[in-house]
């Protein structure tokens, strides 16, 4: 020991002490759980019982809902999934031989705020259990629970419990950027399938960029056809129609993302007319960062003062918002990068007749908003739209009833902006929910890193660094600084997974369990009932969910050794027991 040290040991010891009772209230474990953890789980006699060999699920019929019914119905027969601890459970009978599904009502369709509140029976004395929920929606919430409380060969699950549940938050999402890097079909299902059993219900499919575009539109063949990455690096209208109906049958929103003015390079490739500063290096040699013409190599923004603009975009909307269903369309508008507009020959006469590039921004947005909003939407805007330092329009011009802003910077402050301005939020921010960040630059010959030894290492080339671990999201809590009136407006969270340096080999374990962690921060929370951070109580719980992720096919990442687990409590940063 270094006894240099031991003043300063002592102190730690002392205020460890006396802070570690108020940081360490946990919940009584159950022997069993659920991801994410029920808002209220009774299980007074916890018991199990075996699950009859022909358990069946009886249900209405629906659409949607009968997919999944069945999808469940073959996961618990089949699974059988072994638990990384097994539940020392008393096993009891009689055996389990239906669960009966009873839906308050059938008819809402899955959009913004539908009911997802379902109560779960499993008794002790009988072969029936029943999940009753208020909408189909609701239904597959619950199945997902019941699936969670079944496991072993042959097949038991906990008896004598009732779960009574419903989420915290309506908007409960993830993005993943397209367009850097392409994802196939297959890995986007299996990220929906995942979102699903997180009860997540928000896909936020950002899917052109100014890297490619790789939608393919009838209206707009050359878009994709010569500005996607290549053949079989495009989506077709078929493709989208598989994406919706998939994310259908699992309770899953797809929410459309087509960013513009900025982020459109790749527009160029078919209309070079309509986009400035298009392919050109994007940070001009000697130039300070305040004269780039993008944020990151891949230059490009739509010129508003073009009429042809508005014909192309206008076709693309149309087309977007009939291949998507949802009643949202995010029209993205960040990131107006001033060097780019400036470098336009047409902008740089509007600037010379004392015209703002705020104002060339406003006039793309009375351009397009009202069109969008025509066509059934609430349109969802990225932050910068009217809170940019440079480029931003008068917020009178978007209506607080037909647009929802998402925040990705400023942490609580952004979104004390946006609520306060009277507008529903969902909350993106960098400092927590950027799944990307940490992992360096992507740019080459980038001088940052040839550095002596020993030097600050700072973000580690990460402009959004380090890395967000699971513990830093879920212990987020995206209302904080807000009054009873503004959390109101904050709709929920999306964590985001940038693609500049992720493809399908890495999409599992980047977005998982990280995911999951802000999927029970949203549904339940991350207090306990006294209010007290549960984070602590949560590791074994996650680890246990990450394994069953594992078994049904999604590649999560670890978050301890399999000791830890094993050796409950020996992992904890500190004993609560002095």
């Amino acid at each position: 020991m270094n006894t240099h040290n031991f003043p300063t040991l002592f102190i730690l010891f002392l205020t460890l002490s006396y802070i570690s009772p108020l940081i360490s209230t946990l919940e009584s474990p159950s022997p069993i759980n659920i991801w994410p953890k029920p808002r209220s789980f009774t299980w007074t006699s916890p018991h199990a019982i075996p699950l009859s060999p022909s358990f069946t699920i009886s249900s209405p019929s629906h659409r949607y809902l009968t997919p999944a019914v069945n999808r469940y119905l073959r996961q618990i027969l089949t699974t059988n999934y072994t638990p990384l601890t097994p539940p020392k459970l008393n096993l009891t009978t009689p055996p389990l031989q239906t669960l009966t599904v009873t839906v308050t009502d059938l008819t809402p369709p899955l959009t913004h705020g539908v009911n997802e509140s379902y109560t779960l029976t499993i008794p002790s004395n009988t072969s029936i259990a029943t999940l009753i929920a208020a909408t189909p929606w609701a239904a597959m919430r619950g199945l997902e629970s019941f699936s969670q409380l079944v496991w072993a060969s042959p097949a038991q699950v906990g008896a004598g419990l009732v779960i009574t549940d419903w989420p915290m938050f309506e908007h409960r999402g993830v993005v993943l950027d397209t367009s850097r890097n392409f994802y196939p079909v297959e890995d986007l299902l299996r990220l929906i399938g995942a979102m699903s059993a997180n009860k997540l219900n928000a896909f936020h499919w950002h899917i052109t960029d100014s890297q490619s575009f790789p939608l393919g539109l009838k209206s707009e063949p050359e878009l994709a056809g010569k500005g996607s990455y290549g053949p079989g690096m495009a989506y077709s209208g078929d493709d989208v129609e598989r994406v919706v109906e998939f994310g259908l049958e699992h309770g899953v929103r797809i929410v459309p993302e087509i960013d513009m003015p900025g982020h459109t390079g790749s527009w160029a490739e078919a209309y070079p007319e309509i986009v400035a500063c298009a392919n050109m290096f994007w940070w001009p040699a000697g130039a300070p960062w305040e004269d780039r013409l993008a944020s990151e190599p891949g230059t490009g923004h739509l010129n508003p003062l073009i009429p042809k603009t508005y014909d192309v975009v206008k076709n693309v909307i149309k087309e977007t918002t009939t291949l998507f269903p949802d009643t949202f369309y995010h029209a993205g508008a960040d990131e107006i990068v001033p060097g780019c507009w400036k470098a336009d020959p047409t902008i740089q006469k509007h600037l010379a007749d004392n015209g703002t590039l705020s104002q060339v921004l406003e006039i793309f947005i009375n351009n397009t908003n009202p069109y969008i909003v025509s066509l059934n939407r609430t349109v969802v805007y990225w932050e910068d739209v009217i809170l940019d330092a440079g480029i931003k329009v008068n917020p009178s011009i978007l209506s607080p009833e037909t647009t929802i802003m998402q925040t990705w910077n400023g942490g609580p402050d952004n979104t004390k902006r946006l609520v306060s301005a009277g507008y529903r939020t969902i909350v993106s921010s960098s400092d927590y929910y950027y799944l990307d960040c940490g992992h360096g630059d992507f740019t080459g010959n980038n001088s940052a890193y040839d550095q002596p030894p020993g030097f600050d290492q700072k973000k580690g080339g990460s402009w959004c660094g380090p890395f967000k671990t699971w513990q830093l999201i879920y212990n987020y809590d995206i209302t904080y600084g807000l009054n009873e009136t503004e959390a109101k407006l904050v709709l929920g969270g999306e964590v985001a997974l940038w693609s500049e340096q992720a493809d399908p080999t890495v999409l599992d374990s980047r977005i998982w369990p990280r995911a999951s962690a802000m999927a029970e921060a949203l549904w339940s929370g991350n207090r306990d009932e006294t209010g007290m951070k549960r984070s602590a109580e949560a590791t074994d719980r996650l680890s246990e969910w990450i394994h069953r992720m594992v078994s049904r096919g999604v590649k999560a990442e670890p978050i301890q050794p399999l000791w830890c687990i094993r050796n409950p409590g020996m992992c904890n940063t500190m004993n609560p027991i002095f």
